[in-house]
């Protein structure tokens, strides 16, 4: 009874793997991205820059605090105008325009392993500022191993980190816009 048991056990997962593999985790792991994390980060970004076709091109000061902190833009007297090019522009200007970027990249399946890579970066860099610099609190950073998984940082972010390691290390699978490259790529030749 046991090996019939142990045997059908065998037969069906390896079955379930065999049919949803190249296809399933990839497509799963992007749509719960869209579904969670996506609108998350696209109304983080919209609060970077100022409406409009054009407006998307203006860089609003609220992004300086999001991400340098009012700590570092004191030293600049709150003003934009004075933050040095590099490496605090560059810094504003690609957090804001990577927020847009990344998670877009993600939930088509474009170059999705390395915007996943960049997401993860993201992620960690985000939540250091919320830490050092926004000044979460315990409750906020919480902890592993704890209780209590409500909290934003380490719950959380650890859980769209895992996330986003899926799609690196396996891919967007074949329903997205990664395949698609690919096989227009073979086919050119």
């Amino acid at each position: 009874m046991l090996s019939t048991l142990t045997s059908l056990h065998g037969r069906f997962f390896t079955s379930l793997e065999s049919i949803t593999n190249g296809w399933l985790l990839g497509l799963a792991a992007r749509f719960v991205f869209a579904a969670v994390i996506y609108v998350y980060y696209l109304n983080s970004a919209l609060t970077k820059v100022n409406e409009g076709f054009i407006g998307f091109f203006q860089i609003r000061f609220g992004a300086y605090i999001q991400i340098l902190s009012e700590g570092v833009l004191s030293g600049y007297g709150f003003d934009a105008a004075n933050v040095p090019f590099f490496p605090q522009y560059l810094m504003v200007l690609f957090g804001t325009y990577g927020e847009f970027l990344l998670p877009l990249l993600v939930v088509i399946g474009l170059f999705t392993r390395l915007a996943s890579l960049g997401m993860i970066g993201f992620i960690l860099v985000q939540s250091y500022v919320d830490i050092a610099f926004h000044g979460a609190g315990d409750e906020t950073i919480g902890a592993w191993f704890d209780r209590d998984s409500t909290s934003l940082i380490m719950d959380q972010r650890t859980l769209w980190i895992f996330l986003l390691m899926v799609l690196i290390v396996k891919g967007a699978g074949s329903v997205s816009a990664d395949s698609l490259l690919a096989r227009w790529w073979k086919n050119r030749n």
